[in-house]
């Protein structure tokens, strides 16, 4: 019994299973072995199969197109999609979109939304979060040295970030820049901005790769150099002053999401254990799967991904509740 479950989840799941195990999985084997570019065009074709089946943005609500899912809810449809490398990215939920996604319907202008907001949630290009920077240690969003000054209808920016998620290839990234050094209040000097990737002084500098992963396009993270980047001030999410807050607001759901991506993940390879257990041949007709080492270490991943799950799952459900 799933106590986090529901009628409309229950619903939903089979379909999304169904796309996974006849479109994505079998797609899988090029992974390691060709660029995301070189399999773009048949996740193409998918992500149109989600949306004539009415699948996508499963993330957001009905107000916005969506399906109207809460976070209980939408972790577990994460949990599901994060069984292959491509789930989320072909139904429009991958990060660092559906953060970006949910950071500019909650806090951005007409103007962003219209020009920047409406085109990701269609699907037509991609974004990414630039805030995390060389010269600091982690990603204390209080701890940055780019800097964005206000000069005259614009903001002209100068810094330096890396390990930007999906930057090769995005049209836009949200950046987080100091805009008031000088706040008495540490956590209102930065301030987010929206620039696009083809403003002159936005400089991709290499991509980095990240635990073995393929380190193109979608699947890129990169090195940014902002030299007297000059974007419109019309550009600035939300206030001066509210990087912090908006990083937090953007950033708790998008915890959420990941650690349920996660725990697909460590589904997947349970079944793959399992299987492997139960057909492994070790001779006199005695089976891998049989040895009570083995059933020891399965019943172990079994009980230590159940907490994990429900731990993650209690998290969203007091989001979800009190915020």
């Amino acid at each position: 019994m799933n106590i986090f479950s529901s009628e409309k989840l229950e619903q939903f799941l089979p379909k999304v299973k169904s796309i996974l195990e006849e479109n994505l999985f079998p797609l899988e084997k090029h992974y390691l072995q060709q660029p995301f570019s070189k399999i773009e065009p048949e996740l193409a074709k998918v992500r149109s199969l989600v949306k004539k089946r009415g699948l996508w943005n499963p993330h957001l609500s009905e107000q916005h197109g969506g399906l109207g899912f809460n976070l209980v809810e939408f972790g577990q449809i994460s949990e599901l999609l994060g069984q292959s490398p491509y789930g989320h990215y072909c139904f429009n939920c991958n990060a660092p979109d559906i953060g970006n996604q949910e950071l500019m319907l909650g806090y951005a202008s007409d103007h962003i939304k219209n020009k920047f907001l409406e085109p990701l949630l269609f699907g037509s290009i991609r974004s990414c979060f630039a805030m995390t920077e060389p010269e600091f240690a982690g990603s204390n969003p209080v701890n940055m040295g780019t800097t964005a000054v206000k000069n005259g209808d614009h903001y002209v920016i100068n810094g330096h970030k890396w390990f930007t998620t999906a930057a090769d290839g995005a049209s836009f990234a949200i950046v987080m820049a100091n805009t008031d050094l000088n706040a008495e209040n540490k956590y209102e000097r930065a301030s987010m901005i929206v620039v696009p990737t083809d403003t002159e002084g936005y400089h991709l500098k290499r991509n980095i790769s990240i635990m073995g992963e393929p380190n193109d396009t979608y699947f890129s993270h990169a090195e940014i150099a902002f030299q007297n980047c000059k974007v419109p001030a019309t550009n600035l999410i939300g206030n001066e002053g509210d990087g912090f807050r908006l990083a937090q607001q953007r950033l708790g759901p998008g915890r959420i999401h990941h650690c349920m991506r996660w725990i697909g993940i460590c589904e997947r390879a349970f079944d793959m254990m399992c299987a492997r257990a139960a057909h492994r041949d070790l001779g006199e007709g005695k089976i891998l799967g049989n040895q009570q080492t083995i059933q020891n270490w399965i019943a172990e991943s079994r009980a230590e991904i159940n907490a994990s799950r429900y731990m993650v799952l209690h998290t969203a459900h007091k989001i979800d509740e009190v915020g």
